[in-house]
């Protein structure tokens, strides 16, 4: 059911993020795991997939977690029961890229896509009450590129699919949709009035438009970065999963796979 055009009670709204949050952190927790017990031998080369990592940009309200929810579902029922679950990497990626660099875990408010002023940045890098965007941006890409090449990842955001570009087993996806369709799921899905929706879409859109062109020198809009775009106004979500899930399955045998994706640019 929609919400009213009144903001939803900031309790209600705590209460769905910690869910979200803790539900997402204990898949990290299982692939790490699964990870950790799957043998290191190498594969015979038959017994591997073509595709083993999928990178979603997305337009904000495009519907990105819910087809990522619904291609890992596609995607695990052919993974052997030896292989590490396919898993999604957004909210919890931040986490990851803490516990792989040895980062305090209050450095994760410094770490949304594009929210903090250069001279906020410049200012508390100074002062050393951070590290500089630079530092955690290029420490994010090394962690995307980490579980790109470790497989059956399906990673949301951060530039991930410029990150894994020189990576033959990434496929890269881009969702888009109109502003009244993408407004439409932001109500329903983050329960938020008709004005709030829209400033968040606003701001989520330009933030990571500027994420990109800033660390990455990139137009994020740019159709040549991705292997498919899908209109989700055009296909529901569990027909943009299908599609994505049918393209992988469809996609012929890599030749050698080359592991030197690209890192951060910064201007001189």
């Amino acid at each position: 059911m929609r919400a009213t055009d009144d903001p939803a009670p900031a309790t209600v709204m705590r209460e769905v993020s910690n869910v979200d949050a803790t539900t997402n952190y204990e898949r990290c927790l299982d692939y790490i795991n699964s990870q950790a017990q799957t043998p290191r031998g190498r594969a015979p080369e038959d017994a591997v997939p073509r595709w083993r990592a999928v990178t979603i940009s997305r337009q904000a309200g495009a519907g990105a977690h819910v087809v990522a929810e619904e291609l890992i579902a596609l995607l695990q029922v052919r993974v052997p029961s030896e292989a590490p679950p396919w898993t999604i990497f957004d909210r919890n990626l931040v986490e990851r890229v803490l516990e792989d660099h040895d980062l305090p875990g209050k450095l994760a408010k410094f770490m949304p896509e594009d929210r903090m002023s250069n001279m906020s940045d410049t200012l508390d890098e100074l002062f050393g009450l951070h590290p500089s965007s630079w530092t955690l941006v290029r420490k994010t890409a090394d962690t995307i590129l980490r579980l790109a090449e470790l497989g059956n990842v399906v990673i949301i955001g951060r530039g991930a699919n410029i990150i894994t570009k020189n990576l033959d087993s990434a496929f890269h996806v881009r969702l888009v949709g109109s502003e009244t369709k993408r407004i439409e799921h932001l109500r329903d899905y983050k329960h938020l009035s008709l004005g709030a929706a829209s400033l968040y879409l606003r701001d989520e859109d330009l933030g990571r438009k500027r994420y990109v062109k800033k660390y990455y020198a990139t137009d994020i809009d740019d159709p040549l970065l991705y292997h498919l775009v899908i209109n989700t106004d055009l296909l529901s979500y569990e027909e943009a999963a299908r599609t994505i899930g049918e393209a992988i399955r469809g996609r012929s045998e890599p030749g050698s796979m080359t592991t030197n994706g690209n890192r951060p640019l910064r201007a001189s």
